[in-house]
């Protein structure tokens, strides 16, 4: 039997890159998929429905079975008509993967509204439009008696993560979707319902086309191993939309080049305290000896990009 055999998933963004791998394994698996794609450029900007078919012939063509869907997912009501493409033509929702994104990147001096409205719409409201009404379907129909047990699975990034500079647009929706995965599958784990959230490592247009600097790193390739193809990503996303991970909650994972990264949050490396009211100088000096202790986080963050690549 097939890992995801009788589950029925949205993936957004999926004409594409990480979305379009995502699609074509969740139906290689059993999944019947609703494949949603506006079309647009990596700046969110135009529109085609090209995209989002052609990963339904795709699916088809290798015996599965999918529909396209050209909702965009920052209007909420035309996320509501998302999960009830799934619905109407497959019976049900399982899995819902918030994967599509664009990017604007500018430097925070230089970076207008507009770019921080449009990319905070994709990446963060998107998301909150899908989870909202994929939730509200799963709470009621446990509550129904049809325990369906949802999966949804945010996609994050390194730039939410550990911080990307001309990516403060970027950044904070990435960041914000980590911490919107932690918090709804608090929320619905009483449901049966799983939250968690990926950032993905992969050759991208988001990280070629629309980040020019990263291309020349992300083509090393060779004819028996391509550590940068989407397709890395992919089985992760199989694994925790399966019953298999239903005891894997609210968790971050950064994956890609054939490694899965557990990641988690905030938390604190060193504390200075007193009893009574601290004078600022005589805070400033203690908090100087404990940030001059240890690594920096630019030095962990570097440790981190070398087991990226080892």
């Amino acid at each position: 039997m097939a890992l995801l055999e009788g589950k029925v998933a949205i993936i957004t963004g999926a004409g594409r890159g990480i979305g379009r791998e995502e699609a074509l394994l969740l139906a290689k698996h059993g999944a019947k998929v609703v494949v949603n794609d506006l079309g647009g450029h990596f700046d969110g900007t135009g529109q085609s429905r090209s995209p989002a078919e052609d990963v339904v012939k795709e699916i088809r063509a290798a015996g599965g079975e999918a529909v396209a869907n050209f909702e965009s997912v920052t209007d909420f009501k035309a996320s509501k008509r998302i999960i009830d493409c799934a619905i109407d033509n497959f019976g049900k929702l399982s899995i819902v993967v918030n994967n599509a994104g664009i990017l604007r990147d500018r430097m925070i001096f230089n970076m207008n509204e507009e770019d921080w409205d449009a990319v905070i719409a994709v990446h963060l409201k998107g998301a909150f439009n899908l989870a909202r009404h994929s939730c509200s379907y799963w709470r009621e129909q446990h509550k129904a008696g049809n325990i369906l047990n949802g999966r949804l699975i945010n996609t994050a990034s390194d730039s939410g993560l550990l911080g990307n500079a001309g990516q403060s647009n970027y950044g904070s929706a990435k960041a914000a979707v980590a911490a919107m995965a932690i918090i709804v599958d608090r929320e619905m784990s009483r449901y049966g319902v799983t939250a968690n959230a990926i950032a993905p490592i992969a050759r991208t247009r988001l990280t070629v086309d629309a980040t020019p600097a990263t291309a020349a790193g992300m083509q090393v390739k060779t004819a028996e191993w391509d550590p940068f193809t989407p397709a890395h990503v992919a089985p992760l996303i199989v694994w925790l939309g399966s019953d298999d991970a239903a005891n894997v909650h609210g968790e971050v994972f950064r994956v890609g080049m054939g490694g899965v990264w557990l990641m988690r949050g905030w938390h604190s490396v060193a504390k200075v305290q007193k009893k009574g009211m601290w004078e600022p100088a005589e805070l400033g000096s203690k908090l100087k000896e404990e940030l001059g202790k240890g690594v920096t986080k630019k030095e962990a963050m570097g440790a981190v990009m070398a087991g990226a690549v080892s």
